[in-house]
């Protein structure tokens, strides 16, 4: 074990090797929370509805169609991932990140129906992601920390996609990680940390009540505030106009895209969040050089 870690710590290949097989791993795993979890988080909501609407003497008819069909025992480790098309039970060896979409050349073995590129591309991105996280920090506890917010973004971006929510039980928790590595000044000093997490929070509620008070509409989500608090929390105050300027930039980009290819029109709700986990988990990582990079060019 000693020379295994020995391995890790002194060759740089071998840990950005190993974490990229290892973000394989996860992305899989990803896969399972990005479908599943909203899932969960849909029945629980819908629960405590019934349970006030109750309470409240208000009488509840079944609906004529059931809108969750998942097995009534249904969480991130049961039932088995099956084909969506023809219930074919996945085996491991069909269940091995990429190769098995390769093997399979993209299609069920059972009933030949398509598989989604999405899975293959989000093992892919945990891979690559966790690779350039490796690189990055090196064999250390930031590291740690660093896959684990990193796999955090990934599954709240595809989810916030999926359903337009980017849930409390993600961001609160998430938050209070990027707090409390700043106890250790990981990444940030903790005064930075927590006057990031504030501002990143106050400056998204100020648009939103300002286009609110201007168009009488709301342009984004209570998530997107929380998880700009936790993007402040990991690099500072000082680096959040970065983030908001790369978001803003990206999404005006993308979201253009997306309205042109899809032949969506401007009112077409578009999820904020996935833009503020790229622009944030870039700055998270080079940051500083982008702000130096900046301050040069304008000569400051």
């Amino acid at each position: 074990m000693n020379q295994i870690i020995q391995t890790l710590e002194y060759y740089p290949a071998a840990l950005t090797i190993t974490t990229m097989v290892f973000g394989l791993l996860v992305g899989s795993f990803l896969n399972v929370v990005i479908y599943r979890y909203p899932v969960m988080l849909f029945r629980e909501w819908e629960s405590m509805a019934k349970d006030v609407l109750k309470d409240r003497g208000f009488t509840l008819s079944p609906p004529k169609e059931a809108v969750d069909k998942q097995p009534e025992k249904f969480n991130l480790v049961v039932p088995r991932s099956t084909c969506p098309k023809c219930d074919h039970k996945i085996t491991a060896l069909e269940n091995i990140p990429v190769i098995s979409y390769l093997f399979l050349k993209g299609a069920c073995r059972n009933c030949s129906s398509k598989i989604s590129l999405r899975y293959p591309f989000i093992e892919l991105l945990t891979g690559i992601t966790f690779a350039l996280c490796s690189w990055h920090f090196g064999f250390s506890w930031s590291l740690l920390f660093a896959l684990i917010i990193t796999a955090y973004f990934i599954s709240m971006s595809m989810i916030d996609i999926d359903h337009q929510i980017l849930p409390d039980s993600m961001t609160i928790p998430l938050l209070w990680l990027a707090l409390l590595t700043s106890t250790q000044s990981l990444y940030v000093p903790l005064g930075d940390a927590v006057i990031g997490a504030a501002a990143g929070y106050m400056v998204l509620w100020s648009i939103y009540w300002l286009f609110k008070l201007i168009t009488g509409k709301e342009g984004m989500g209570y998530g997107d505030f929380k998880l700009l608090a936790v993007i402040g929390a990991l690099v500072g105050w000082q680096k959040l106009g970065l983030v908001v300027v790369l978001s803003a930039g990206v999404g005006a980009v993308l979201g253009g895209i997306i309205l042109l290819v899809q032949n969506k029109d401007s009112q077409t709700k578009i999820p904020f969040g996935p833009y503020l986990a790229v622009s944030g988990w870039i700055t998270f990582l080079w940051g500083d050089m982008l702000m130096k990079q900046y301050l040069d060019l304008v000569g400051l």
